[in-house]
């Protein structure tokens, strides 16, 4: 990734977090700084994880690509991706249907309380991975390695959370 001076071999992790169990259902790595494009990736890791397709997504503006959404829409998800910084449009949403769409959505006090879960669903794994598990960075180079790591990071605090629900359920 471009940092400043240069490159560094760096990584952009996701997590699909189910939003009843606060399990992690699906993830992803990459070596672009962006989300764009990662969206459908994730959908298609709920889908072969599970044997499910979600009813609804919640995401933050970097996930808003029109092919995200339109692929949301193909697939009969309820999508609630910020089409900016918080709920507020930039120039995308006037040149696309599917950002005018979604934009118009979060508009609706419905649509804003729905949006508003993805902080208590969605950003939690990532403090809970650095705070409980002390996992900070990557010890393995190389995308694939990174990805297994990854995929064992995502595991162990499922796990840790499936273990603290059967404590705390008798």
């Amino acid at each position: 990734m471009k940092v400043s001076g240069g490159f560094q071999q760096s990584y952009n992790t996701q997590v699909a977090v189910d939003g009843g169990s606060r399990i992690i259902v699906a993830n992803g790595v990459t070596q672009s700084a962006a989300d764009v494009g990662q969206l459908r990736p994730l959908l298609d890791g709920i889908r072969t994880n599970t044997g499910r397709t979600p009813q609804g997504v919640l995401a933050d503006a970097g996930y808003a690509s029109e092919k995200s959404l339109r692929s949301l829409q193909r697939r009969r998800i309820d999508g609630y991706v910020a089409q900016g910084r918080g709920e507020t449009p930039t120039e995308q949403v006037a040149s696309s249907p599917e950002h005018q769409r979604v934009h118009e959505k979060l508009k609706t006090k419905s649509g804003q309380k729905q949006y508003r879960k993805r902080k208590h669903i969605a950003e939690p794994p990532f403090g809970w991975i650095k705070s409980v598990l002390n996992f900070r960075s990557f010890s393995l180079q190389g995308h694939v390695d990174v990805k297994a790591e990854w995929n064992l990071v995502c595991l162990a605090l499922n796990l840790k959370r499936l273990n603290a629900q059967m404590m705390w359920s008798g």
